[in-house]
């Protein structure tokens, strides 16, 4: 296991910073304040632990293999989407409605950690390419011999927690960006822009093949 270490943390790297819907919201959360930014973390490495154990015993090749399901998920996963970013652009309306209210007006809306969590954890759990990512992915580094079911397991825990630290870092830069970011027209602004990419990511996955 520890040769195949470094090549493992170094694709759980590049995969972390390659930008896609949950690197989105975990920075849109963050907006809000550092505490739900990291609940948000920890649902979403929630969400690649499950799909881990999921590949591990081998089901996520029955999502793979099924057209029918795929399909029933990638649609899932496109409401899902959708429905985030109309979020952002409703809170990004409020915020104009709300003119010149300041970070602490903005702490009050907050939503609750279970809320957060919950957020990216069924983000995550919506995206079939998450399962079908991790059913290619990690038995790459499954060291020839090791027994395959806990070496996955093993492999999916520690992407997951990986991934917590990574992504702290960008709820820890978000946060010491607050006293610029909590100024109304800027919360407008970024609120507006993850909503639109968050739609069109949302677009884009309903329509894919």
């Amino acid at each position: 296991m520890l040769s195949t270490l470094p090549a493992f943390l170094g694709a759980c790297t590049l995969i972390a910073a390659s930008p896609g819907p949950s690197t989105v919201l975990i920075i849109k959360q963050s907006l809000r304040s550092r505490r739900s930014g990291l609940l948000t973390v920890l649902g979403n490495e929630t969400g690649v632990f499950v799909w881990g154990v999921v590949a591990a015993f081998g089901l996520t090749a029955l999502l793979a293999a099924s057209e029918m399901a795929y399909d029933v998920m990638r649609v899932v996963g496109a409401v899902v989407l959708v429905w985030f970013g109309v979020q952002a652009l409703r809170q990004a309306r409020r915020t104009r409605k709300d003119g010149g209210e300041g970070a602490e007006g903005w702490e009050t809306g907050e939503k609750s950690g279970w809320a957060s969590y919950r957020a990216g954890l069924l983000l995550n759990l919506a995206n079939p390419k998450a399962a079908v990512f991790a059913l290619s992915f990690l038995p790459q580094f499954v060291p020839e011999g090791a027994p395959h079911l806990p070496a996955m397991v093993g492999l999916a825990a520690l992407w997951a927690v990986y991934e917590v630290g990574y992504y702290g870092l960008y709820v820890w830069c978000v946060g010491r960006m607050k006293a610029v970011l909590s100024r109304a027209g800027v919360r407008r602004r970024l609120e507006q822009v993850s909503g639109g990419v968050l739609l069109l990511l949302g677009v884009r996955m309903a329509l894919e093949s």
